[in-house]
């Protein structure tokens, strides 16, 4: 038997967390003495206390350690880590994100300071016959996952399509998780709706706001700050949802910098 400080220097795991592990139940020590409380431990602990500092160091907390190490089947316990692995990666990817975001900053501060200055245009929007497809999608990143099941329906029926798409975004407010979007492309004649599609006539727009954002799908975001400035200090409100039409896109465009969007927000004058 150790005593409590011997055994630290062992296993090179401090006093502390020794006393701590106790504390939350998860690694008991063999025997305390009644008369002087004095910690004792057993070189046969020390298996068990590596597998705790191992979980430890992996991401555990302690609620999850204890459900595994009192796990006896190896099985068991490969499909604990197995989750941990997971949640692992997804994390990474999260903070893969991250680093990408602030990559894009830096790169993009100057020319935010800058402030573009989008020729911002008045018009109204005639009324279409379009082919649509109305879904709610994890996030608006995954926009093109409408775009091609669209696109593969339109290419299987063989539909008669003019160069005229958009997105409409139909949440009230902006959605960081699922988020009600439509993707339409105009066609000559409308048909029987089937599968999800729809064949419909648009409303006409009296009058909206629109600037044509080149490069990436990243300069859209600012584009829609300097959108609320113009608005603000032109007299208008919003009346209706933004659309978004891919100009120049990933279909005809294989380089993004020459990507080109235009976004038009329906507006009336206060």
């Amino acid at each position: 038997m150790f005593k409590i400080g011997d055994f630290s220097k062992l296993t090179m795991v401090s006093v502390r967390m020794l006393r701590y592990y106790d504390e939350a139940g998860l690694f008991k020590p063999a025997q305390i003495d009644t008369l002087t409380g004095y910690r004792y431990y057993s070189a046969k602990q020390i298996t068990k206390l590596n597998l705790i500092v191992s979980l430890r160091d992996m991401g555990f907390n302690v609620s999850d350690i204890a459900i595994a190490i009192n796990e006896q089947s190896d099985e068991k316990l490969k499909d604990i880590l197995k989750q941990k692995e997971a949640e692992v990666k997804n994390s990474i990817k999260a903070e893969e994100e991250k680093l990408r975001k602030i990559n894009a900053k830096i790169k993009n501060l100057k020319k935010e300071r800058v402030n573009m200055n989008y020729n911002v245009t008045l018009k109204s929007v005639p009324s279409y016959k379009v082919i649509s497809l109305r879904d709610t999608i994890p996030s608006y990143d995954v926009e093109g996952i409408l775009w091609q099941r669209l696109g593969e329906y339109i290419q299987d029926k063989k539909i008669s399509c003019t160069n005229i798409a958009y997105a409409t975004y139909h949440d009230e407010d902006y959605k960081e998780g699922p988020a009600d979007v439509e993707v339409a492309v105009v066609v000559e004649k409308l048909l029987n709706d089937a599968d999800g599609f729809t064949f419909k006539e648009t409303a006409p727009i009296d009058q909206v706001v629109s600037i044509l954002v080149p490069g990436e799908f990243s300069n859209i975001a600012p584009a829609y700050n300097y959108l609320g400035q113009w608005i603000e200090e032109n007299g208008y409100s919003i009346c209706g949802s933004a659309r978004e039409l891919p100009l120049k896109g990933p279909c005809n465009e294989a380089n993004p910098s020459d990507y080109l969007t235009e976004i038009q927000v329906p507006v009336k004058k206060l």
